[in-house]
């Protein structure tokens, strides 16, 4: 087992749980297309720092153009349109129902990596998925009652990821993961830029508070180590793997939920957290006995 890949993912999934709880706070009063833009900037901005002060220029000069057209696949497909539903739909329904959706995510990325990336699920990963899964949906109380607009905009979002994440993980054996998330977010920021100026949106900018742009700020760093971590774990770790353990995060933005507005835990959800945790398990375990899925490169 790759005992760094694994963590890197873990503490993806913890990232993921707390940003969507911040960020339902963030975009709050915000133009959503807006919010997208100016933390894609920033992120692909120190991205690209990062990736300067650790001299590591190879990763992106090197780059031939078959590649670089696929970090603009990747920026289209996962740093762009995805964002734009998301966050649209995080204004309109709860984080918690948001969280649920969103990490149904493994479901799609588990067919599109069988097919794709001839990934193979052992009964442990399928358990795993299936009580992460069942927990989920008792810490939440159930799933939506509905697929509101809202809703079905997260649904989207989330197919949208799943594709894009599967074609990362083809990605990854050729391309640094470094390289790969300022790719997501360079190309994601300059979609987002063209569709608000089409729209009229851009000279939205100038009308920011200094409020608004500390969430924004606030919500890039966020950004920022979600998508360090996870394109480094990823690149350790299978697709399915990776997004089985990104369930994980789901639960701590209901416990943020709950922490703040002073709710009392249910037996439900007692016992959606020992399926959690039994999930946790299991999905470890299930990536401790299989070997590294593709050799990416790693730096």
């Amino acid at each position: 087992m790759d005992k760094n890949g694994l963590a890197l993912v873990l503490a993806t999934a913890g990232i993921s749980g707390a940003s969507i709880f911040l960020n339902k706070f963030g975009v709050a009063g915000i133009n959503s297309d807006l919010y997208v833009l100016a933390r894609g900037i920033l992120v692909a901005a120190s991205l690209a720092a990062i990736i300067l002060l650790q001299r590591n220029f190879a990763s992106i000069v090197g780059l031939s153009k078959r590649q670089w057209a696929s970090l603009t696949a990747v920026g289209l497909v996962g740093g762009s349109i995805p964002f734009l539903l998301f966050f649209r739909g995080l204004q309109l329904t709860t984080s918690a129902e948001s969280a649920f959706i969103q990490k149904t995510m493994f479901v799609f990325v588990a067919a599109l990596a069988v097919v794709f990336l001839k990934e193979k699920l052992d009964k442990k990963m399928l358990a795993a998925a299936a009580a992460l899964l069942a927990g989920n949906f008792l810490f939440l109380g159930g799933a939506p009652a509905a697929l509101t607009a809202g809703n079905l905009l997260i649904l989207a979002a989330t197919v949208l990821w799943a594709v894009e994440n599967t074609f990362s993980k083809h990605l990854l054996a050729e391309i640094q993961p470094g390289a790969l998330a300022f790719g997501r977010m360079f190309f994601g920021a300059v979609f987002v830029a063209i569709y608000m100026a089409a729209t009229g949106e851009l000279s939205l900018a100038a009308k920011l508070s200094a409020s608004q742009l500390s969430w924004i700020a606030a919500s890039a760093v966020i950004l920022l180590a979600y998508n360090w971590t996870w394109y480094h774990g990823l690149s350790r770790v299978s697709a399915t793997a990776a997004t089985c353990i990104l369930l994980l995060g789901s639960p701590i933005t209901t416990a943020l939920n709950y922490a703040f507005a002073g709710t009392q835990v249910t037996a439900g959800q007692t016992i959606g957290a020992i399926l959690l945790a039994a999930g946790a398990v299991l999905a470890i375990k299930s990536v401790e006995s299989t070997a590294p899925a593709a050799s990416a490169i790693r730096a």
